[in-house]
């Protein structure tokens, strides 16, 4: 029988952004595969945790497309981005936890791309004066990518209401981005 690596991924990805220290053992089970298959696909968690990467990566890349984030407004384009990629929140908030663990030319140009994006869209809400200039779009990305993470514990340990969620990240992200005309 052969194996589904994409299925074996999205079963892990399903099961890591649960619970991020799950064991490969408890991976495979998810996956519905023996233990030793999981190795002969991915020589060890390491290996795992990389091809996940690359999934996310390519799975927020659609959402990034999706939004279309160079049409309309910046504040209009950060709701559609929050949308579009609000089914892998939790994935993306184990990625970013799990970023930290890994060195790797490709996976961060992959990330870079990313980053690059969002910080492309900060940058124009501030040409476009309703977002803050004295905040980098670098610093307002990984602001994004922090309120991601905290949502989507959240959300799992059942303290925010997933319907609630990208409405609390996006008023409190452009409640604070959103540059004030008062003096």
């Amino acid at each position: 029988m052969a194996v589904d690596r994409d299925h074996v991924l999205k079963e892990a990805a399903a099961l890591l952004t649960r619970r991020a220290t799950a064991s490969m053992d408890e991976i495979a089970r998810a996956a519905g595969i023996s233990r030793a298959t999981l190795h002969r696909h991915f020589a060890g968690r390491d290996t795992l945790i990389r091809a996940l990467e690359e999934l996310g990566i390519r799975q927020f890349g659609q959402a990034l497309d999706a939004a279309r984030l160079e049409e309309g407004d910046a504040v209009g384009a950060l709701r559609r981005l929050l949308a579009e990629a609000e089914p892998v929140f939790g994935f993306l908030a184990f990625l970013y936890t799990e970023n930290q663990l890994f060195e790797g030319e490709e996976i961060n140009e992959g990330w870079e791309r990313l980053d690059a994006r969002i910080n492309a869209l900060f940058r124009r809400g501030q040409e476009e004066g309703v977002f803050r200039i004295d905040l980098t779009p670098v610093w307002l990305t990984e602001a994004l990518y922090g309120l991601i993470g905290a949502g989507a514990w959240a959300v799992h340990e059942g303290r925010v209401a997933r319907r609630e969620l990208n409405h609390s990240i996006a008023e409190l992200l452009l409640g604070g981005v959103r540059r004030s005309m008062e003096k």
